[in-house]
């Protein structure tokens, strides 16, 4: 029987790319919006993606009484002193839009007198079984954020995040797993989970 899996993100950019990654494993993934009940979401006062991560886990974990799968990422940028962080998803506030987050990204760069930075996309992942085990996984994408947007995928800072010449939004779900953080970190899952479940 297939291990049951609740994402925890509403995301549904996030839980296309994990249903992807997992297709030859023998688990069923839930995503948030298939559960029959809402949850508050859990106060996310971590130091750290990991950190981060993990408090979700186990609390959707307790919840659902499901294993749980939960990732925390986000945008470090060099000239920012690694802003946003893990406050990426909340940049311009609680409940900001992507819209929101990008522009004051956008004006913190203008208000350097910059066009762009160095910047790097982090993933941290934590798997939370019934039984108390865990596992854990992080990956990370090096590029640059500009001033300029281009492309209609992805969601979040992708259309302003630059790998070579291409945006992350410009890249296929495909071209964006193998090199992005969540990718990296969802394939370092799948196979801790692969060996985890063969057990």
């Amino acid at each position: 029987m297939a291990k049951r899996i609740v994402i925890a993100t509403g995301n549904q950019g996030k839980v296309r790319e994990m249903i992807n990654a997992f297709k030859n494993l023998d688990v069923e993934l839930i995503s948030l919006k298939e559960l029959p009940e809402k949850y508050p979401e859990p106060v996310e006062d971590g130091d750290s993606f990991q950190a981060n991560s993990l408090i979700k886990a186990k609390y959707y974990c307790e919840k659902t009484g499901l294993a749980c799968l939960a990732d925390d990422s986000g945008l470090e940028v060099e000239v920012l002193d690694g802003a946003p962080g893990i406050y990426s998803a909340r940049y311009a506030g609680e409940n900001a839009t992507d819209e929101e987050n990008n522009a004051k990204l956008q004006s913190k760069l203008q208000d350097l007198a910059l066009a762009g930075s160095p910047a790097a996309y982090k993933c941290a992942l934590t798997f939370v079984d019934t039984n108390g085990h865990k596992l854990f996984a992080e990956g990370s994408c090096s590029g640059e954020i500009h001033l300029e947007a281009r492309g209609q995928n992805g969601f979040g800072y992708d259309p302003y995040f630059y790998v070579g010449a291409k945006t992350m939004a410009e890249m296929t779900l495909e071209e964006k797993q193998a090199i992005s953080h969540r990718g990296e970190a969802i394939a370092k899952m799948a196979e801790l989970l692969k060996k985890y479940l063969a057990n």
